[in-house]
């Protein structure tokens, strides 16, 4: 599950858990209600969403709930049970041509307890509407003091995968929708809970705030809730159900190249 901006999980040792999980246990669910359940509910998922052709999108992201401004870092901080959290979030002046799309290349890094655990390359564009997709991911676990590229890697275009939305233009209450889709490695979702929630963190207290509920099939019974301020961004996550995780934005500053 993401936490990029976002705030991400290592997702690469959580994918290969879970699909092990699954792959022992399809059989014997699959003809048994709980079985024939999860088919149903796997089948009312929204598909993922038809990309913009590369002429509507532009250059830059100013998506309100999730504006990215080149030179912009975001410094979040948090807890998972008794370990802390520390994420820092750069808005590089990079992009990366995908599918034909300029996307804006942001750098996320993650320590836990002082010690670094994740470090990831995403890519995002934003369309003419105002929608900011998100085109996929470079992202390395620190395992046994080495770099090793994550199987929630991927890219818009390859091995079938496609983008999705990060962020709605215009949100609306109740609706679902995929922010990424690469079979069985990154299938994150996003509902809007409420555009009325209010927040205080150590940046700020907030009002009027976007309140999500993510969740991916590949984690099943895990649950986050993320918020967003208007003009700034993410502001705060929690997982709420499968986890204890929190991180809240500390500091944002801006800086050259």
């Amino acid at each position: 599950m993401d936490r990029d901006l976002n705030l991400r999980r290592p997702r690469g040792r959580w994918a290969v858990a879970v699909a092990g999980v699954l792959t022992a246990g399809a059989v014997a669910l699959a003809g048994s209600p709980a079985g024939q359940a999860r088919s149903a509910t796997a089948a009312k998922l929204p598909p993922p969403p038809p990309m913009p052709p590369p002429p509507d999108f532009v250059d830059r992201i100013d998506n309100p709930y999730f504006p990215l401004k080149p030179g912009t870092v975001f410094r979040y901080r948090g807890t998972e049970g008794q370990d802390r959290l520390r994420d820092r979030v750069f808005v590089t002046h990079k992009t990366k041509m995908i599918e034909g799309v300029k996307a804006r290349v942001v750098r996320d890094r993650i320590w836990v307890n002082g010690e670094p655990e994740e470090k990831t390359r995403d890519w995002y564009a934003q369309d003419k509407r105002g929608n900011v997709w998100y085109l996929g991911e470079n992202s390395f676990d620190r395992v046994h003091g080495h770099w090793e590229r994550s199987d929630g890697s991927w890219k818009t275009g390859r091995d079938g995968a496609k983008a999705g939305i990060l962020m709605q233009a215009h949100p609306k209450i109740g609706e679902t929708y995929r922010q990424e889709y690469y079979k069985g490695h990154a299938e994150d979702l996003a509902k809007v809970l409420s555009k009325s929630d209010s927040r205080s963190v150590p940046y700020g207290s907030f009002h009027h705030v976007l309140k999500t509920k993510e969740w991916t099939p590949l984690e099943p019974g895990v649950v986050d809730h993320k918020f967003y301020a208007r003009g700034v961004g993410n502001i705060a996550e929690a997982t709420i159900k499968g986890g204890t995780e929190k991180l809240k934005l500390v500091s944002i500053k801006h800086r050259g190249n």
